[in-house]
């Protein structure tokens, strides 16, 4: 049997959807299962063994008419027997429909019994989530398959060589870090402004981690260096001395290597926080007032798991608003969703998860 697992856009998305390949290898060792995605996102799949081939569909082949339908005709050719389609929109609709594949799943829209064989209906928030909706929906597709539902694994997985792990500890060293104290990853900026907590908000929330005995790493790319430099010149200088500004994850590889060797993470919502999960470590998730709690807010314990949304607090601001009127004024809805509403979750969250510190 072979099998084509399809998941576009953003690395979180990616990574979560790599659940579906943990859970056929894992009950059918000797099906081939192999994954679509975009280029950007490649790097945490790196290392699966429930993953026989990663295929990248480039932003180039993508947006040429005449690129996209030779790539279409190479994914044809390699006959699959099943497609599951988790992105679930135009692009990869057609793409499903020309596999020539017996099966085709995907999600159910008023238009797609065009192109899949099994059209199933999300779970939405007039249910109560499991592991959260991103987890619930995406194990959902795999009801055609009729895997044993008793030997699921929800949870998606990060490999780290030992290469890699060996590379990161050298690089703990080289920036003379002291192992003996708890590490805690901050992620700093979400992937695009209406997802990152208000810079100045987000100096008091190191601030206040500061105030513990640890080490503080942040997260942020190169192109977001100028936010990250700002909300460290803000910070105290007790605050700076625990920061290791200079020590961050260049590239998603790099980044998943250092956050294994952290104790926990904190900050805005993303891939950041999804890959922290994807290594079993302990998280505390700050939403956009516009993402929906249910759908990412996964394996929810209130212990390990924890995370805050202004709609938690204020209720009364969403409502009658409609998702795009709050996505529009995030700015607004942000500035309302103080630290000072929270940090005491963020104490409980840290003296539960870094003991004797």
């Amino acid at each position: 049997m072979k099998i084509l697992v399809i998941q576009q856009k953003r690395i979180g998305d990616v990574l979560t959807s790599t659940i579906i390949c943990n859970n056929i290898k894992k009950q059918f060792p000797n099906y081939t299962v192999d994954y679509m995605c975009y280029t950007n996102s490649v790097d945490v799949l790196i290392g699966n063994p429930n993953i026989d081939t990663i295929i990248p569909l480039s932003h180039k082949v993508r947006k040429n008419y005449f690129s996209l339908i030779k790539f279409i005709f190479e994914i044809r050719a390699r006959k699959y027997d099943v497609v599951i389609d988790v992105y679930n929109k135009l692009e990869t609709n057609l793409i499903t429909m020309f596999t020539g594949a017996s099966i085709k799943i995907g999600y159910h829209k008023w238009y797609t019994t065009l192109f899949y064989t099994h059209n199933l209906k999300r779970f939405e928030n007039s249910n109560k989530p499991k592991y959260g909706f991103a987890i619930d929906n995406r194990l959902l597709l795999l009801n055609p398959l009729k895997l044993d539902k008793n030997n699921i694994n929800p949870y998606p997985k990060l490999f780290v060589s030992p290469k890699e792990n060996e590379e990161t500890i050298l690089l703990f060293e080289k920036h003379k870090i002291d192992r003996t104290k708890k590490t805690v990853m901050i992620s700093l900026l979400g992937s695009e402004k209406n997802k990152t907590y208000p810079l100045e908000y987000m100096v008091k929330v190191v601030e206040h981690v500061a105030k513990y005995d640890v080490t503080i790493f942040f997260n942020y790319f190169e192109n977001q260096i100028e936010d990250a430099k700002f909300i460290y010149n803000s910070c105290s200088i007790s605050t700076k001395e625990k920061i290791y500004f200079d020590l961050f994850g260049t590239d998603l590889r790099s980044f998943v290597s250092i956050m294994n060797q952290c104790d926990v993470i904190i900050g805005n919502d993303g891939g950041a926080i999804n890959m922290a999960k994807a290594l079993n470590k302990p998280a505390f998730t700050i939403f956009s007032p516009f993402v929906e709690k249910n759908i990412w807010a996964t394996f929810e314990d209130g212990l390990r798991n924890i995370s805050v949304h202004l709609n938690d607090f204020k209720p009364e601001l969403f409502d009658n608003l409609h998702h795009d009127e709050i996505k529009k004024n995030h700015t607004t809805m942000y500035e309302y969703f103080t630290p000072e509403l929270f940090i005491d979750k963020i104490d409980f969250f840290i003296n539960n998860n870094l003991k004797n510190i």
